[in-house]
């Protein structure tokens, strides 16, 4: 099982990211995507979630209206689109994939929003 994420980088404030992650060695259209992120020290914080089919969207209060969680289950990928960003949403993000009790990690990828 794999969970590979990218395109976190540097951004000034108001810019936009859009993080990937490609996912292998399961079967992609069963499960549940989230983005989560994590500052160091700071506990884990669940961002967004996306539905098996893509159907249902949800979001963390902080990034409703900024952000947007999508998948394509032809290419086995979950997507964050990340506008407006904010200096408070640097951190490093990770994506998790979940079906009952099977939960699968990446790596993460850092997002710095400075100017």
């Amino acid at each position: 099982v794999q969970l590979v994420e990218s395109g976190g980088g540097l951004v000034q404030p108001g810019g936009s990211l859009r993080l990937s992650c490609a996912a292998s060695g399961f079967t992609f259209n069963s499960y549940a995507m989230n983005w989560y992120r994590q500052a160091p020290g700071k506990e884990r914080e669940w961002v967004a979630a996306i539905t098996r089919t893509g159907g249902s969207t949800n979001y963390t209060d902080s990034v409703k209206g900024r952000f947007t969680i999508s998948r394509d289950n032809g290419k086995n990928t979950v997507y964050l689109q990340m506008n407006s960003l904010k200096p408070e949403d640097t951190t490093g993000y990770y994506c998790n994939a979940r079906l009952l009790w099977r939960n699968y990690w990446g790596q993460g990828t850092q997002v710095t929003v400075s100017s």
